[in-house]
């Protein structure tokens, strides 16, 4: 695996994992209600993305092994240019029920003999 690869795949291992430590079981109030939360959830989406987006430049091929990267890089350019229109539900969602299967893909392409 190229060193770029491996550290695109640990950066969003990293930030997914952040996320659902503080975040796994948010609401949508409650994510709209915390500041902080927010702003924690927010910029590691924004990382996720970012590695995504280097992805595809470094390894395309690692790159469509993720499924739906081309939506999560797109989640990310609307909470860097449409943080104004975040709708906390869709937020919310996103972490219950898509980082799961997001840092399952990345588990498996870290470490494809295994699991």
């Amino acid at each position: 695996m190229q060193p770029e690869t491996l550290k695109s795949l640990t950066d969003i291992r990293q930030a997914g994992e952040a996320i659902l430590r503080f975040a796994a079981e948010i609401t949508p109030e409650q994510y709209e209600g915390d500041v902080l939360l927010r702003s924690l959830v927010e910029r590691q989406c924004e990382i996720i993305g970012e590695a995504l987006r280097r992805l595809e430049r470094t390894d395309p091929r690692m790159f469509a092994r993720i499924h739906h990267a081309r939506r999560i890089v797109d989640f990310r350019n609307v909470i860097a240019h449409g943080y104004d229109s975040l709708d906390s539900t869709i937020v919310s969602q996103v972490v219950r029920l898509h980082l799961p299967a997001l840092l399952h893909d990345v588990q498996r392409a870290m470490n494809p003999g295994g699991q």
